[in-house]
């Protein structure tokens, strides 16, 4: 017997009495009122309903929920807490939303190892806090981590403020396990330096949910650095602040943090979060060593002696823990911190190389005032990964556009310097007409490629992250080589 194809008009009833029959009473939700909470991730821009909402407790649920919906040609959208900033956990209407939310266990710490075992719910700083008792650590911290789940970090290739010296997800995770779309199984990676094939766990890490959905995940842990201490340097322009972190690298410095804040992201958190930020700098960089203290206390004098070449005209370094955090706080606050001065703003995430810092934030302040939007910038400057945030409000006609516009021009920016849509936050619907702008239809259709190898009725988490050739052409993007000035034509939406 065929099965059915998307076309086949879904039985509600039948699918409902189906997926109840695996889950348990009440994991299964099925009203708007339930759902509500469910329409969007991080980025609510975009909303959507999907037909239900699924809850399971364990893989086993996982899986079953999964071969229900294949044998259905049902779409499936896996989420974890929806902190996701790309709308990557956006519903499909007319498919499961699959919440892993409750598979939030700690299966298993090896301090020996250095490893921990984690279902996909369990918060990033919750593998940290089990750790801490044995002097170790998880190292990717994105701003989120008190909230975000593991799983969602490896479908995104999640960084953080540490990103630039220890790794993103891919650098940090060893293993995997992963459901098909048809409910089969897979394991990815393992504890060895080496495996032979293909490096799959390379492929799964970042790819939006769209080969499979993980059920468990091990991590490396690392020791905890004996100190750590930062550099808050001020600059009178952002310029100098660029020019301040491609002289760190160039230096052959490697910070284990390097982030910057201009002086509308300096205001909002420093009014939020009171961490001692000066509000006359136009640009803040926040420079972090760790190591032994003798390491420290060496890198650190570097890193002052080429801020203050660089034109930094005032510098703060931490004396204790205490300050350190402090320090922290407030670029760990930012989002929020912007959240309370503006109703509503969008995160953009392009990375570019380091030397076009300054370039790219003066055209960012020229878009600021074409399109009439306040925009604040904090972004992990050592490897380029901007995050500007524009201000808008979704009440008020037109400017959810002209948001959209304006993170549209950045993206294109990005691309034209020869940087990349994102670094962390994926592509999920928010940037995949970008994806046209970056990649060729060579390229894209590889990437469909891996997708059809992996789902071939493409069920998992459909329309998202890379774009249809046919939507490419529709939209009228087209491909910027990495280098290059945009054509004149490219579209500015």
């Amino acid at each position: 017997m065929n099965a059915p194809t998307r076309d086949t008009p879904i039985d509600a009833a039948e699918l409902f009495a189906a997926l109840s029959a695996v889950l348990p009473k009440g994991a299964l939700l099925t009203t708007v009122e339930q759902m509500r909470p469910y329409e969007c991730d991080g980025l609510s821009m975009y909303r959507r309903l999907p037909l239900c909402v699924a809850l399971p407790i364990d893989e086993a649920q996982v899986t079953a929920v999964l071969r229900i919906c294949h044998s259905r040609s049902v779409p499936v959208v896996a989420r974890g807490h929806g902190t996701g900033l790309a709308g990557g956990a956006l519903p499909e209407e007319g498919g499961v939303l699959l919440s892993l939310a409750r598979l939030n266990r700690i299966v298993e710490l090896d301090p020996l190892a250095r490893i921990a075992r984690v279902q996909p719910g369990v918060r990033n700083l919750a593998i940290s806090e089990a750790a801490a008792p044995h002097g170790l650590y998880y190292a990717p911290d994105p701003s989120s981590q008190i909230a975000c789940s593991i799983g969602g970090n490896v479908a995104e290739n999640s960084g953080g403020v540490h990103c630039l010296k220890y790794g993103l997800t891919v650098h940090n995770v060893v293993a995997a396990r992963l459901a098909m779309a048809d409910g089969e199984l897979l394991e990815l990676g393992g504890e060895a330096p080496d495996s032979p094939g293909y490096d799959l766990m390379a492929l799964l890490v970042g790819s939006e949910g769209l080969l499979g959905v993980v059920t468990e995940v091990t991590v490396k842990l690392l020791p905890r650095p004996q100190l750590a201490r930062v550099v808050m340097a001020c600059f009178a322009s952002v310029e100098q602040a660029g020019q301040g972190v491609a002289a760190i690298i160039a230096a052959g410095i490697i910070p284990a943090g390097l982030e910057m804040m201009d002086k509308l992201a300096i205001a909002a958190v420093e009014d939020f979060v009171h961490a001692g930020y000066p509000l006359d700098a136009e640009a803040i960089l926040l420079a972090e060593s760790d190591g032994t203290p003798e390491e420290v206390a060496h890198e650190i004098e570097q890193i002052e002696a080429v801020l203050l070449a660089s034109g930094a005209t005032a510098m703060r370094t931490s004396k204790d823990e205490t300050e350190r955090l402090k320090l922290w706080a407030g670029r760990k606050a930012a989002f929020p911190a912007v959240g309370r001065i503006t109703p509503d703003y969008y995160c953009m995430d392009g990375t570019i190389p380091r030397r076009y810092l300054g370039e790219v934030l003066r055209k960012i302040a020229d878009h600021s005032a074409e399109f009439g939007l306040l925009c604040a910038n904090v972004f992990h400057a050592g490897d380029g990964n901007l995050h500007p945030l524009i201000f808008y409000d979704a009440n008020k006609p037109g400017d959810i556009e002209k948001a959209e516009a304006f993170g549209n021009r950045i993206l294109d920016l990005s691309v034209a310097v020869g940087g990349t849509i994102t670094g962390e936050h994926g592509v999920g619907v928010e940037k995949i007409d970008a994806m046209c702008t970056q990649f060729r239809s060579v390229e894209l259709e590889a990437f469909h490629a891996v997708k059809a190898a992996f789902d071939p009725r493409g069920l998992l988490n459909p329309g998202k992250a890379v774009p249809t050739l046919h939507r490419c052409a529709e939209m009228g993007r087209m491909h910027v080589h990495a280098g290059q000035t945009p054509h004149p034509e490219l579209p500015r939406f």
